[in-house]
Formats: C-alpha cells, structure tokens, sequence
C-alpha cells in the first residue's frame, strides 16, 4: 500500500529525514497508543519516554504530514485567546495557572531542538505588526498582560522608525517584539522529534489510519492491518481526524489556511526585507505572516477557507498579499504554494478531555498550534502519569456548538469572519 505523501511544499522538499516508516502489520501491546505523528502525538510520546512508558504512535500518513508539516514555522507565544480572555472565564485566580502555562510551549520546543540536536533552522524573535493605533494601543496591552504574568524581559515595543529597522515596508505603524519568539522548519522540527522518540524505544508506524477505536479497561486500537491493545490512548488527529471520534466533531471546524514560498532571494534582498531574520504576524483577525527560511525564501502566508476546502489557486490569494507589504518583490518567482488544514473551536481555546477512564485528547488550536501542541504533549503525559491539575484546568473550559449545527457552521463562520475582516480594513 502507498502511503499518501507530504504537500508538495517547501518544507517537503527540504526535509532531512524523507524515510519512509512501516505500516502496522500486527497486534501489538503497548503502555500507551497515540493516534496522530503531528505535533501534539509526538510531543505527548517524546514526554512518556522520558517517563519510562512503552509507546506506540499511529500516523494514517507520514510523520508531520498535516498541520505540524505546513504551518507558518512560528513559535508566538500564549493562545489564540489571551490570558486575559480565558481569565474572564475562569476567574484571576485560576487564570495565573494559564499566565504560567502561556509561554512554556516555546520553552519545551527550544528544549527539544537542544537536548536532541533538532536541525530545523532555529532562529530567535517574533514581531507583532500593528497597521494601525487602535491595533498599536492592543499591543501596548498585551505588553503589560504578559508582563503581569511573568514574562518579564523579553518584550519590547517597536514605533514607526523602529518596525522599519526590523521589517522593510511601510504597512505597519508599529509593533511589539517577543525576543522569546521565532521561527523554524516546522517539517523538520517533526521529523527530528520522532527520531527523538525512536531513540528512546518509541515505535512509529506510518499508512496506519485508525478505524476504530475499541473503549475498554485495556482500549483497543485498530488499523486495516492490525491492532494496538495498550492501558491508554491519546486521540491527536486534531484537523485531519476525521469521524473517527464523533463525539469531538460537534464543537470544532477544521479550516484551512495558504502558504507561498519564494524561489531564493539571495542574501543581500532577504537580509534588507527582515534585517533581524525576525518573523512578522500582523494583528488583523484574518492575519497575514511571513519569515525567511534557512536558504532566504520568503515564507508568506494568510487567509482562512472555512471548511478546509483547497482554494484552486493560491498564487491569487496569497500573492498580492505578499506584494502589498513587499511591492519590491515583484519580479520574484513562486516556487511552491500550498495549504494546510487547523483545527478551529468557536472560543478559539483548546480542547482538552478524556473519553471513559483511559482516552485522552487535545485538539483545536484554532491556528496557534506550534506552541500550545507542544505545552499540550506534556499536559497529556503528567494526566496519564498520576498528575492531572493542569490538564484538568484545560478541560474545564466551557466549548460551545457552533451556531447551525454541523451543516451550517462554515457559512455562519465566515460571516462571521467577514464581519472581523471588513472591521480590521475600516481600522475599527
């Protein structure tokens, strides 16, 4: 059986491991199985290991294949809501453990990359860009919230003159820069993640979609080759789970997101767009993000298809995007395009519980996965290891049906959306 392959993206075609790992071909027995070699399965594997746990992860396709392969490749820091949005949910008390959880993710992955020599083009810093004041004076809050909760000495606010020394357009009236931020080769850092977990006793097995899962005191797991008895599953399909587990589909709708790679730009014009080899999100609610890769390419992405439908060309969305906060690259050649699917909850916070006694799960990043997946791996494993006060603070918060139900949830999101993005180019 052919295993179906990585998007033809940039990060496909520069990966370091290209590997393939076998299909499960047998019933097998295990401490834990996870389901999903992206982000969130790897990171809860690599954090078992090192527990002591027997590991097995199941990957319908290859490693990295969704999400965790064709994301942005940034590490921003906190949620897709902030720390001051979640406290309002669940009191200040309960939200200091949040403050404190907000920018372990970054750390875990740093560590990673570390402890087991990651190659995957690791760079320092991230900018914030606000178009205009009101998103300016958004930023000054955000400063002094994730100064309150600790993350003192790493954030600096950029004015006009500053922002034009860190990134070569005349959008952005401004900015804030997170030196604990930055960026890397998402694709890579995945790879270099399962060859952590194999180093360590963990089995990976690719072209093993999950078609059934078998609740119990010991779950069994079954493939179309094989199955995985263990005395506990992780569920971290996020986007790409399809209907496996009907009870995670009503609260969240997967949405897809496009990307565009330049050919190489050479040092001289790469350097002059991004003088700091920072990477850049703007504030807009339907944001746009950029960075260079390792060989001087930019990376640009943005838009949101609601859905997860492909867009036909991509080129034509994502293009004048680019143009607009670059007009300088407009002879530049487009190398690889590409889309990839997250995982949106309508609160845009994380979903996290467990099914019976012994199924755990973690999904809906709502397109702030790098870091939260990471955070998320080791909530997972402290819960199945006995300590659950974090990962018990993430499943008490409250998730919501989207309006319509299931048929209807994806045009009434992107009403819903138009509303915010009419709203960001009114400077509202």
């Amino acid at each position: 059986m052919t295993k179906t392959p990585h998007a033809e993206s940039y990060y496909a075609a520069s990966a370091n491991d290209k590997a393939e790992r076998a299909m499960l071909q047998d019933n097998i027995e295990t401490d834990v199985c996870i389901i999903g070699a992206g982000y969130t399965g790897l990171s809860t594997a690599l954090h078992l290991l090192e527990m002591g746990y027997r590991v097995t992860v199941l990957e319908a396709a290859r490693i990295g294949w969704g999400a965790s392969g064709r994301n942005g490749g940034q590490i921003v820091n906190s949620f897709s809501r902030d720390i001051d949005s979640i406290e309002k949910t669940v009191g200040t008390e309960a939200g200091k453990l949040f403050g404190e959880m907000a920018f372990e993710g970054a750390r875990i992955i740093k560590e990673r990359i570390n402890t087991y020599n990651i190659q995957c083009d690791l760079r320092d810093g991230g900018v914030f860009a606000a178009l205009n004041e009101k998103q300016m004076g958004h930023l000054q809050a955000q400063k002094a919230l994730w100064e309150k909760h600790g993350h003192m000495n790493h954030l600096e606010l950029l004015d006009k003159n500053d922002i034009r020394k860190v990134v070569d357009t005349e959008s952005y009236v401004g900015g804030l820069l997170d030196k604990s931020g930055g960026h890397i080769h998402p694709l890579n850092l995945a790879l270099g993640e399962a060859q952590a977990v194999e180093s360590l006793g963990g089995q990976i097995f690719e072209g093993s979609a999950v078609i059934k899962v078998e609740e119990g005191e010991n779950p069994i797991v079954h493939t179309s080759h094989g199955t995985v008895k263990s005395k506990f599953v992780v569920v971290a399909g996020n986007a790409y789970l399809g209907d496996l587990m009907p009870k995670l589909q009503a609260k969240s709708m997967p949405c897809g997101t496009q990307v565009i790679t330049t050919e190489p730009l050479g040092e001289a014009l790469a350097k002059s767009l991004l003088p700091q080899n920072y990477c850049v999100e703007d504030c807009n609610y339907l944001l746009d993000y950029f960075r260079l890769s390792g060989d001087n390419r930019l990376i640009y992405g943005g838009g949101v298809v609601y859905g997860a439908r492909d867009p036909a060309d991509i080129k034509s969305i994502i293009g004048p995007k680019m143009l607009k906060t670059f007009p300088q690259l407009k002879d530049v050649k487009i190398d690889y395009t590409w889309t990839g699917n997250f995982l949106l909850t309508l609160s845009r916070l994380p979903q996290v519980g467990r099914i019976g006694s012994n199924i755990y799960y973690s999904q809906g990043c709502s397109g702030h996965g790098v870091t939260y997946t990471h955070l998320a791996g080791k909530i997972l494993a402290e819960a199945i290891n006995g300590q659950a006060t974090r990962f018990d603070a993430f499943a008490g918060l409250p998730h919501y049906p989207f309006p319509g139900g299931h048929m209807f949830r994806v045009p009434f999101s992107a009403i819903g959306a138009w509303y915010y993005s009419m709203r960001d180019k009114l400077g509202g």
